[in-house]
């Protein structure tokens, strides 16, 4: 998984697979699902981030691992 800001467009993309991108829903204002072939979720694009988002924390959580806090 990859997580890019883009401040000039204040934008999000989580990336969730390296799967190619075949269909894109907004479900959202601003939010759009992108979809592979195969149905398959693949990421996940946020227009406006720091307004639905809050951009100051980002909490990383594994399972069974511990949880990390990667702060701005």
């Amino acid at each position: 998984m990859k997580i890019a800001y883009y401040p000039e467009t204040d934008s999000m993309y989580i990336d969730l697979s390296a799967k190619a991108s075949a269909d894109s829903r907004e479900v959202s204002p601003g939010v759009v699902i992108d979809y592979a072939a195969n149905g398959d979720i693949v990421g996940i694009d946020i227009d406006n981030a720091s307004t639905k988002l809050d951009l100051k924390e980002i909490v990383l959580k594994s399972i069974p691992a511990d949880t990390q806090t990667i702060a701005a």
